[in-house]
């Protein structure tokens, strides 16, 4: 069996690209060049290219080499500063890219997507996969559009199917380490009470998960791949401390005070071309409630989360310290 991924380069991506090599597949990965980070920790064939650009993504899916699988992890995180555009070009573009090659594949290989829960926007009910998209900000649209794109293929014969994994953690990761980090030196504070839920995903959970869906996802359908437990930023907070040995947070703030500073900040951080340390989407992140159902991943893919919350930070933790990250 060949897979061939997009964004083994990155914390998920990478983690998906070590479980498809340790199940038997020969691995082929994209990188935008030999001095990005390689991952060589990684037992995958490297390929230069870039998801924007139509060329390299044609000759890394060669439509007479590709394989069985394709795994679509590529993308433009949410962060502050970042225009519109950028996502598009890379979040909805290049997926487009990347699907087009895949049907161009003499093989038809099954594909999986990387999308995100949060194109359902807030929701304090558990959502279903089929509600509504409601996107809040850049990135969340760009990530919406992207599943259009994706069914769009589906439709036309390929089989794509797009996985939602949300709030991943885990060895590996530096995306949420800053909040990790943040806790321990006690400048971490709650919004509103931290009273918003959650439902951190260990990254894997989210890996078995999306194995899942490239061997029995529907085309064309999405699903929800987070952690069984929806919990208050509060207890989040309360957990990572624990597992640090520190205070837990106990400084809290009104949302409102908190966004006009974010926006202050986003504002000064255009000027002086730096990544401001709070943002408007951060805000949002850790004042809104984000919950939906996984029942169809259970039922269609036999999909269960196995790591608990508390289990996940003491081993996202003792990996951190091995390195001397925190």
């Amino acid at each position: 069996m060949r897979a061939w991924i997009t964004g083994a380069t990155g914390f998920l991506g990478g983690a998906l690209a070590r479980a498809l090599a340790a199940e038997g597949a020969e691995v082929h990965a994209l990188r935008r060049s030999a001095r990005a980070d390689g991952r060589p920790d990684l037992p995958v064939a490297w390929h230069e290219g870039d998801v924007t650009d139509v060329r390299s993504v044609r000759a890394f899916l060669d439509p007479a080499a590709a394989g069985d699988l394709v795994v679509h992890a590529a993308g433009r995180l949410g962060e502050a500063g970042v225009p519109e555009d950028v996502y598009r070009a890379v979040n909805v573009e290049g997926t487009r890219n990347v699907l087009a090659a895949a049907h161009a594949c003499r093989s038809r290989p099954r594909v999986v997507h990387l999308s995100s829960p949060g194109v359902l926007g807030p929701s304090r009910a558990p959502a279903r996969e089929d509600a509504p998209a409601r996107p809040t900000n850049a990135y969340e649209r760009s990530k919406a559009a992207a599943e259009d794109v994706a069914r769009a293929f589906a439709r036309a014969g390929l089989p794509v199917v797009l996985a939602r994994p949300g709030f991943i953690y885990g060895p590996g990761d530096r995306h949420v380490l800053g909040l990790f980090r943040a806790v321990q030196r006690g400048r971490f504070f709650l919004v509103d009470g931290g009273r918003s839920l959650c439902q951190p995903t260990f990254v894997e959970d989210a890996v078995a998960g999306i194995l899942a869906c490239l061997r029995n996802g529907a085309p064309g359908e999405a699903y929800h791949l987070c952690g069984s437990e929806a919990v208050s930023f509060r207890r989040l907070g309360e957990v990572i401390a624990d597992a640090l040995a520190v205070a837990p947070p106990r400084l809290d703030l009104p949302r409102w005070p908190v966004l006009l500073g974010a926006l202050a900040l986003e504002a000064l951080g255009r000027a002086g071309r730096f990544r401001p340390p709070l943002s408007r989407t951060g805000v949002a992140f850790f004042s809104e409630d984000r919950v939906v159902s996984c029942e169809r991943a259970a039922r269609e893919l036999g999909w269960v989360p196995s790591r608990g919350l508390r289990e996940g930070v003491e081993r996202s933790v003792a990996w951190y310290r091995e390195r001397g990250w925190l």
